[in-house]
């Protein structure tokens, strides 16, 4: 693709950047160098302006290391060890690296995020498609993932949680605020959040579950330890702690909300130490028959 001053007005750029393009960037360079020509200027918002204006492109960036200030890409950046970025980085497509990404802004790609190592998001993170780490993840601001999410170890995120399918973390799960993950949601440790906790299908934990307001499944919810929620606690299916169920106060115990009531002793039993407090629906079996609840999740 090349661009040219009538190809890039039909796109209705903002005066100040349009006089900047005309008086840098000669007429026909190619589309990819026209963004290096932004990065390398400073000029990153009308670099991402472009980039979402024109589209991805089908290529490939193949290195053995990347270290720069900042990266656009329109294609997808394939990486042979790790990727260290002062600010933003972003690929129109899929980011691979052999080994882990540490990025001081934003990382942002088209489609996928695959790192054999560690991940560090100074800002945002975002993905249309799947996220996978070897390693662990820690994002300083919010987390959108549009397909699955598997970190092998720890997922720290200051700021909001949203995954489209399924997320498998092996540690722990820590937000700053709410999680919400379309399908299953499987945590081999703890699973911490400051907001609401939601999950379309069933969540299952290794560990104990905290949340500063509700937590919401489909299926099921299974603790290996505890769950203390200072709001409600709503499971479609049945409802399992190796220890205590606890509710905010004034908040009910909730299972079996997506099944008949005949069937809440098959499917909406409530196993606990004892029955919760506000235990509004479901059918309370007594102590947990798992092995702890403990789960290998990835």
């Amino acid at each position: 693709m090349e661009f040219t001053k009538q190809f890039l007005r039909a796109k209705n750029p903002c005066a100040m950047g349009f006089r900047w393009f005309v008086r840098n960037i000669e007429d026909g360079v190619g589309y990819q160098k026209a963004l290096d020509t932004l990065v390398e200027a400073g000029r990153i918002e009308d670099a991402l302006w472009l980039i979402k204006a024109f589209g991805p492109t089908n290529d490939v960036l193949k290195v053995d290391s990347l270290e720069a200030d900042a990266v656009i890409f329109a294609g997808t950046i394939e990486v042979r060890s790790g990727i260290d970025v002062g600010g933003i980085l972003y690929a129109g497509r899929s980011i691979h690296a052999g080994g882990g990404i540490r990025s001081g802004g934003s990382i942002t790609a088209g489609e996928d995020i695959r790192v054999g190592g560690s991940i560090f998001c100074g800002e945002h993170l975002l993905t249309g498609g799947n996220l996978r780490a070897d390693w662990g993840i820690d994002v300083e601001k919010s987390l959108a993932c549009g397909g699955d999410l598997r970190a092998a170890w720890d997922l720290s995120v200051k700021d909001r949680i949203e995954v489209r399918g399924s997320a498998v973390i092996g540690q722990d799960l820590l937000a700053g605020f709410s999680v919400q993950c379309d399908k299953n949601l499987r945590v081999g440790g703890h699973l911490q959040a400051a907001d609401a906790v939601r999950a379309g299908q069933g969540i299952l934990v290794g560990a104990s579950i905290e949340a500063a307001t509700h937590i919401e499944a489909g299926w099921g919810i299974r603790a290996g330890q505890f769950i203390h929620v200072q709001g409600a606690i709503k499971a479609g299916e049945s409802l399992s702690s190796g220890e205590d169920i606890r509710a905010g106060e004034g908040y009910g115990v909730f299972a079996g909300l997506n099944v008949q009531e005949q069937s809440w002793d098959v499917c909406a039993q409530v196993w606990a130490q004892q029955q919760p407090d506000g235990l509004r629906s479901g059918h309370f079996s007594g102590p947990s028959p798992f092995d702890g609840g403990h789960c290998a999740a990835a």
